[in-house]
């Protein structure tokens, strides 16, 4: 069994009840009014089998780094990665953990007013109050310091984040952290990607910047690359 990211330990939000689910890859942290570790594993499999079934028919989904064809044939989970995709020029895995995380998200508000998902840092959100989302940037002096605030009427929501000196996913760029905001958290998952391959060196912060607006989708974006820090769009930043 996988070891939950540490940064889950810094969860703070003592109305919702917190959760994990598991299954192969797919590691979620979920809070909702209460307990739903049955209906979140059966979304989280229903999901898993969408993507795999879809990649036993056509395997370069899962190992292409640029977008491949859409198919509107694909189960929507997969139709959304591969829309997300091309959105943001990157392959359709890059959407993944955002697309898994919004579809047992919306699977678990049939039972629940309040859900959060988290997986792998890649948040779907559908909230009834504030809630601030700390910033994790590996060793910049931002970590722990700032967070974004979402509110309500914000949400549904996804809030991802890729880094290239953090975690064990596949990132091009430098950032501590490039963190993308869109009403789709495929599009947001696959948006950071791109828009953190773009950052090797805090010279490029701003063309980052540009690249996260120049995808149509995306909301707001926050680059941290060492003790710089850029920031667009829908974005508040809070202390914490």
């Amino acid at each position: 069994m996988q070891e939950a990211p540490f940064y889950r330990k810094w969860v703070n939000a003592e109305d919702l009840t917190p959760f994990n689910v598991a299954e192969k890859e797919t590691d979620l942290l979920i809070l909702a009014d209460r307990v739903l570790e049955k209906e979140a594993k059966e979304l989280a499999l229903k999901y898993r089998k969408d993507i795999e079934g879809y990649i036993r028919r056509y395997p370069e989904f899962r190992t292409s780094l640029i977008p491949i064809e859409d198919n509107d044939a694909a189960p929507a989970i997969v139709k959304d990665m591969l829309r997300a995709a091309i959105s943001s020029d990157v392959g359709p895995m890059a959407g993944v953990a955002g697309a898994v995380s919004e579809y047992v998200g919306r699977g678990l508000l049939k039972f629940s007013t309040e859900v959060i998902v988290e997986n792998g840092g890649d948040i779907f959100l559908k909230i009834n109050k504030p809630r601030v989302l700390g910033v994790f940037a590996g060793k910049s002096k931002f970590t722990k310091r700032i967070g974004i605030e979402i509110t309500p009427q914000d949400t549904p929501i996804g809030v991802c984040t890729s880094s290239g000196t953090v975690g064990h996913s596949l990132s091009f760029g430098l950032t501590d952290a490039t963190i993308i905001v869109s009403k789709n958290t495929a599009l947001a998952d696959c948006a950071a990607t791109r828009v953190g391959n773009a950052v090797k060196t805090a010279a490029d912060v701003e063309k980052g910047i540009d690249c996260a607006k120049s995808i149509k989708g995306v909301m707001g974006a926050v680059i941290i690359i060492g003790d710089k820090l850029a920031g667009w769009g829908e974005v508040k930043l809070v202390s914490i």
